[in-house]
């Protein structure tokens, strides 16, 4: 199986079964595999039903809003993953998504490559190969990246929500980043391009040789935090020059396997995801509220510049509010069911983390 799910070892006893589903051929002539797991799962889309159809509302607002529902369970978030070999991309989505459920697609044509899709119901991850391996594999890796970004889907818009770029935080050559982001990614994404990339600086804690990362606060100290902020700032100002684009890079640690089996703690982890969802359009969320990692250990550690979960969690209720119901106030009708039940539905933001009980919305929409 692919690199993303075989590093999400960890959490394959979760599982009850597994079967492959037959090769088949997709609308975009890419060739997928489908790997599907037997669990006990429901999704965001299906709570939210139910709580309409059990509401006290009237017949007409019920069709209402489950029209709505039904609308925004049509809409599906693709992100495309671009980054070097050993950036540590699937680690990164490892750590942010709750991958052990995705179903996998695998692109088999030789003159572009390959590329890897990881399905999570509503959420795409579209997986390319790493970046900078030859000068041939490049050229075919730049076409490949081409026909992807240009992609629409059935409205005529762009596929691809989000180009989430992963950097080793440590790497000293960006040239060849920065020229895909100026010669490819921009041109294909158009006006669109300021809202849809996003870079992202892992591996923040082997930065400097790991000589200045606190392993006990999980944390970088003052001399490594100083180290990143100048890096953000070189790549920012680099990608800047080149296309005028102001992207603001997010240094991160995803967290990683040691030889021993230990798990390395994730940190900054929850500043990528909001911005990450800040990129998203509004409608779009809940497909990745659906799909967040639900490990707890995974979000705790961050620069605390601000409250992201707060800021997530908020994300996640303007939408509820915004596509469900008609007020705020009345979003407390499809909503309190599912954020009280901790982290079981909506992942660890909406749950667990701010043990929201029943009426609680109310509280804090209003």
């Amino acid at each position: 199986m692919a690199e993303i799910i075989s590093t999400n070892e960890e959490l394959t006893d979760e599982l009850v079964s597994s079967e492959v589903v037959e090769t088949e051929t997709c609308n975009t002539g890419v060739q997928i595999k489908a790997e599907t797991n037997d669990i006990e799962h429901k999704t965001i889309y299906e709570m939210l039903e139910a709580d309409i159809m059990n509401s006290d509302l009237p017949l007409k607002e019920k069709n209402k809003r489950l029209s709505k529902l039904i609308r925004m369970r049509e809409k599906q978030v693709n992100i495309l993953l671009v980054g070097a070999t050993g950036s540590g991309k699937s680690s990164t989505v490892n750590a942010l998504f709750n991958m052990e459920v995705a179903k996998v697609g695998v692109g088999v044509d030789p003159e572009t490559a390959e590329i890897t899709s990881y399905t999570l119901s509503n959420l795409i991850i579209w997986d390319t190969p790493g970046l900078g391996d030859s000068v041939e594999n490049d050229e075919r890796y730049n076409l490949m990246l081409t026909k992807k970004l240009s992609e629409t889907d059935d409205e005529g818009n762009l596929l691809i929500d989000l180009v989430l770029i992963v950097l080793d935080s440590s790497t000293k050559d960006l040239r060849t980043t920065i020229d895909l982001i100026n010669d490819t990614i921009v041109p294909c994404l158009g006006d669109d391009a300021p809202g849809r990339i996003l870079v992202g600086l892992n591996q923040a804690d082997v930065a400097m040789k790991g000589k200045h990362w606190d392993f006990d606060a999980n944390e970088p100290d003052e001399v490594l935090i100083d180290f990143l902020e100048r890096k953000a700032e070189s790549v920012r100002e680099r990608i800047n020059n080149s296309t005028e684009l102001k992207i603001e890079p997010v240094y991160y640690c995803a967290g990683y396997k040691e030889e021993n089996g230990e798990q390395c703690k994730p940190y900054n982890l929850a500043k990528l995801l909001y911005y990450i969802i800040k990129s998203i359009p509004a409608e779009k969320r809940l497909g990745i509220a659906d799909n967040i990692n639900k490990d707890e250990a995974v979000w705790i550690h961050t620069d605390n510049r601000k409250n992201y979960t707060e800021e997530i969690k908020n994300s996640f209720w303007d939408t509820l509010s915004d596509y469900i119901a008609e007020s705020a106030a009345d979003a407390g009708l499809v909503g309190e069911r599912i954020l009280g039940v901790p982290g079981k539905y909506v992942g660890f933001f909406i749950g667990g983390l701010f043990g929201l009980g029943k009426g609680l919305f109310h509280s804090i929409v209003d």
